[in-house]
């Protein structure tokens, strides 16, 4: 069966996000071991998704860059990797990852008003009520899912970096979102990274290069580095905007949402969880919030059916 555009979109966030929700629990695991601070996980990925991206460009057609569209790509990487994952990594290892699901649900609230700002997107009460339908869904999965005294509590600094994130990733996923179906992601990931890169090592090459990581035998936390380096950085952002050609910034956000619900059915297969009557809610709340914003009336659906 052949899939839509908008279905190819669909799928490939949710494969994203599922590597994005097993990375949560990877890099707590580095920051509560001290093995990687999150300024050198930063770093770490900031340098390796620059290299990566670069070498791989040299097997890909060339693609000329304008200059106008470089200061996007400037403003991109800052916002979408250097400051995003500058502070997620710092509010994770200052809270708790109950704290940061339930955070990081503000995300496609941020999309949908940026988008309105920028590029005009309007905001539809089907849109308002999906983003709204999605994060309570999100919510009450975390929440029903822990119990409230467990684990780490989260400090006030640490849920601000990661709301600040959220924000971040949002003006990200909106300004970038144009030249998405102007350039390969090869190419707008090169240099978004490059830029990331060259604004961050100043701040994060000793913590990287003195991390007590590279000063251990033990196998499991090269390979749980690698799945970050390659899974959560390479791979996912070389597939984020080929969902921006297919599906809007604040649908892209809203599968944020489903983290949380990753992160159960991981631990359910792996027999820490079980499956619930309040799991089977959240993710009822969860899907029909992203359904809903995807129904919801685009910039061009309303301009298609003016010219009608």
């Amino acid at each position: 069966m052949q899939l839509s555009s908008k279905q190819q979109g669909h799928l490939i966030m949710l494969i994203v996000m599922c590597v994005f929700g097993l990375n949560i629990p990877v890099n707590k695991y580095f920051y509560s071991t001290g093995l990687l601070s999150p300024m050198a996980v930063t770093a770490l990925r900031m340098s390796f998704g620059s290299v990566a991206f670069w070498l791989t460009s040299l097997f890909m057609p060339k693609e000329k860059v304008d200059k106008k569209d470089l200061l996007i790509l400037l403003l991109g990487g800052l916002c979408g990797m250097a400051i995003n994952q500058g502070l997620f990594a710092y509010g994770l290892g200052r809270t708790s990852p109950v704290d940061a699901s339930i955070i990081t649900t503000s995300g496609p609230l941020f999309a949908m008003l940026i988008a309105a700002l920028v590029l005009k997107e309007p905001i539809t009460p089907k849109k308002v009520s999906g983003v709204f339908l999605g994060g309570i869904g999100a919510i009450f999965l975390v929440y029903t899912s822990h119990n409230a005294g467990a684990g780490q509590e989260g400090d006030a600094l640490g849920n601000i970096s990661i709301a600040s994130a959220s924000f971040f990733y949002a003006f990200y996923l909106v300004i970038t979102r144009p030249l998405s179906g102007k350039y390969s992601p090869i190419t707008m990931m090169k240099w978004m990274f490059l830029f990331s890169a060259i604004v961050l090592m100043p701040f994060g090459y000793k913590d990287m290069l003195e991390a007590p990581l590279f000063h251990q035998t033990d196998l499991t936390p090269y390979v749980l580095i690698a799945f970050t380096l390659f899974g959560a950085t390479f791979f996912t952002y070389m597939m984020i905007p080929l969902a921006q050609r297919r599906i809007r910034a604040t649908t892209i956000s809203m599968y944020n949402n489903v983290q949380p619900l990753i992160a159960s059915g991981v631990a359910i297969f792996m027999g820490m969880d079980s499956f619930t009557i309040e799991k089977l809610i959240a993710s009822i709340l969860i899907f029909s919030g992203v359904y809903m914003v995807t129904q919801s009336k685009s910039k061009a659906d309303i301009e298609t059916e003016a010219a009608r």
